[in-house]
């Protein structure tokens, strides 16, 4: 008898189609929560500890990190008028002044630049892999953050915006050369279950030997008919309808083609640069 735990169902909500594996079983709770996964947006007044609060950032600082550089930093606002001035430059996420913790994960190569320094060593990795290093060890630190907070019933919601004000939430909070902000991230108690987001198939994301994608169009036709069918996107969140007027089907390849036709953040590369990060 399939249960809420077991993998057949946690797969199906996920990616809205059956699973190859043979039987069935129930899973341990801690993947069950992963593949249960979702995105909250609206949390309770309970605030969060700072006792807890310290046991989840040791373990984002638990996560992988290239080399042992350890390239994250982690700025927790406590401040309420910076988190409300934050939250102003993103009026269309007002969860993000709401939020009862706001953290911004940072890619730090300053410190290694520092420690090299402070040995007599050369840093000469100011770099475009160190760059991506650097970036990488934030991110992992970051999804490492999320798993904790929601292994305790936390919820959670990463804020790339913070990227569209990079400048300005740079000042906000201090941050000095070759230290950018990757990501913001609000956590609190859920007030509501929240959104699961249906996946890709995993036999389009996933390969085994060598990357194929032969079957992509049949596999997004599929996959837009699957969600649409759970979540239509409303009318009045079709992007750039001036330009490109109502789709007869609206469709999540629909939504993310027009998005991907106009480019985003075209002044990052200058703003890294003149944070004294070298991208060659």
């Amino acid at each position: 008898m399939m249960t809420q735990n077991s993998f057949t169902r946690l797969y199906r909500a996920r990616f809205g189609t059956t699973c190859e594996a043979e039987g069935d079983q129930d899973l341990p709770p801690s993947l069950v929560k992963i593949l249960r996964r979702r995105t909250h947006r609206q949390f309770t007044d309970q605030p969060v500890s700072d006792e807890l609060m310290e046991v989840l950032l040791a373990c984002a600082l638990s996560a992988p990190s290239k080399s042992d550089l350890q390239q994250v930093s982690i700025v927790r606002i406590s401040d309420p008028e910076k988190l409300r001035e934050l939250g102003s430059w993103i009026p269309a996420m007002p969860w993000v002044a709401t939020s009862p913790e706001f953290l911004v994960f940072c890619a730090d190569q300053r410190r290694m630049r520092r420690v090299s320094e402070l040995r007599g060593h050369e840093f000469a990795n100011d770099n475009l892999d160190g760059f991506v290093n650097a970036t990488i060890d934030a991110s992992l630190a970051l999804q490492t953050f999320m798993l904790a907070a929601e292994a305790v019933d936390l919820g959670c919601c990463a804020i790339s915006a913070v990227r569209d004000h990079i400048d300005r939430v740079s000042e906000l909070l201090e941050l000095p050369a070759a230290v950018y902000p990757i990501a913001g991230l609000c956590v609190g108690y859920p007030s509501r279950e929240g959104y699961q987001s249906l996946r890709l198939p995993p036999e389009l994301t996933t390969h085994v030997d060598r990357y194929d994608d032969d079957h992509l169009a049949d596999a997004i036709d599929g996959y837009d008919q699957r969600r649409d069918a759970i979540f239509p996107i409303p009318k009045e969140r079709y992007k750039y309808r001036e330009v490109f007027g109502d789709a007869e089907f609206y469709s999540w390849s629909e939504d993310k083609a027009r998005q991907e036709s106009r480019a985003e953040r075209e002044g990052l590369r200058s703003f890294l640069e003149s944070r004294g990060f070298s991208l060659e």
